[in-house]
């Protein structure tokens, strides 16, 4: 039984690149460092998958499959030679028995050699389970909106994800790295015109897999709703010839809507745009110490001054007009904190409430998204 299918070199190149972000660089297992080919010439498609163990990808794009079948190639290799082949079309081919696949194009041939599919692990399918279905643009909000939040540091293995939870109006996304917190509420529109589905859900999912969700969306825009797919210890995305799946964060994700305050003695409104400007060259002083910037709100001139004490090299002082309420007061944060929030949220105007230098502010866009930014202050010894 040969395998042969003609296709183009860019649709085999984006799906080979998504597909790779998915295997593994130390392979438990020789295998897990190839991608798995399957043509099938029913459906005239070529399906690609890629898997660690932990996060799989699989996705499909049209070809014209001559004969079917199904192997294995490694991935880093194949992927090395693909992206470098000229525009057009590739033909890949093996021959009856061998492992070896050729793949000519109008510049030449290659030869690569793969493995047998047999012992490739089959991706985790969830049969039971609840299923939601979202729409993609309120997927991607949600994502862009937590994402940036979560934790780096492998040590605090539960911050590294995302902390989802569906109920039957819509999903709220929320990440934190013990600093800030981000959780953005992204309405289901549909809610009503589906049958009551009472699917609710409080899952941990690890921030690779939903940064890798994020790109493929972006990627490939489909028209049709997402379906998610949840059970024991095991998401799973699916979506127009895509598929996504995921182990899940074990652990206990903080309570973190009693982080943030209910009221508010200080509130200020101003320009996002202006205020990004202004904090991002205040930065350039900043990171040469600390990367603290002070904010000093004062409500009789109805300003906002930005500042930057960086000893032995130099000070930077801005200021933006800001509506403000309530008394003057000092408070200092992060300056990438402060960026990287407001970078993610839409609107033209941001509302930032505080209470003390001390205690933690809120960051939130003025109509748009339902998003709500908590930054911990830093403390200045004056």
């Amino acid at each position: 039984m040969s395998m042969k299918l003609i296709c183009n070199q860019s649709d085999l190149n984006t799906h080979l690149s998504l597909v790779s972000r998915a295997v593994p660089s130390r392979p438990s297992h020789p295998i897990l460092s190839n991608v798995l080919l399957c043509a099938d010439a029913s459906t005239q498609q070529v399906q690609l998958t890629g898997f660690d163990l932990s996060l799989g990808v699989q996705t499909s794009f049209a070809a014209q499959v001559r004969e079917a079948g199904t192997l294995t190639l490694p991935a880093k290799l194949l992927g090395d030679i693909v992206s470098r082949l000229p525009d057009g079309e590739l033909t890949l081919a093996d021959e009856a028995g061998e492992e070896m696949v050729t793949l000519s194009c109008s510049s030449g041939r290659y030869q690569v050699r793969g493995m047998g599919p047999d012992e490739f692990p089959e991706l985790p399918t969830v049969e039971t389970g609840d299923v939601v279905y979202l729409p993609v643009d309120a997927l991607i909000e949600g994502l862009r909106g937590s994402l940036f939040a979560a934790s780096s540091d492998e040590t605090k293995q539960v911050l590294t994800g995302v902390h989802i939870t569906a109920e039957a109006d819509g999903l709220e996304f929320a990440a934190t790295d013990g600093h800030r917190l981000a959780v953005v509420q992204t309405p289901n529109p549909d809610a009503e015109s589906q049958p009551a589905s009472n699917v609710s859900f409080e899952v941990t999912v690890p921030g690779k897999a939903l940064r890798e969700l994020e790109r493929m969306l972006q990627l490939n825009p489909s028209g049709d709703a997402i379906a998610v797919r949840f059970d024991q210890g095991q998401l799973v995305f699916e979506w127009s010839n895509q598929r996504l799946t995921s182990r899940l964060l074990e652990g206990q994700y903080p309570n973190y809507r009693q982080l943030i305050p209910r009221q508010f003695s200080r509130q200020m409104s101003l320009e996002r745009r202006l205020f990004i400007g202004a904090l991002e060259r205040i930065a350039v002083l900043a990171d040469q110490r600390n990367s603290i910037v002070k904010l000093s709100l004062d409500s009789d001139q109805q300003e906002l001054v930005l500042s930057v004490e960086a000893q032995d090299v130099g000070n930077g002082r801005e200021a933006i007009p800001a509506q403000i309420s309530g008394e003057n007061l000092d408070i200092a944060f992060n300056v990438r904190y402060l960026l990287e929030g407001l970078k993610v949220l839409d609107t033209s105007e941001v509302q930032i409430q505080c209470n003390t230098a001390t205690s933690p502010s809120i960051v939130t866009p003025i109509g748009g998204l339902k998003m709500t930014y908590l930054v911990m202050p830093v403390q200045v010894r004056s």
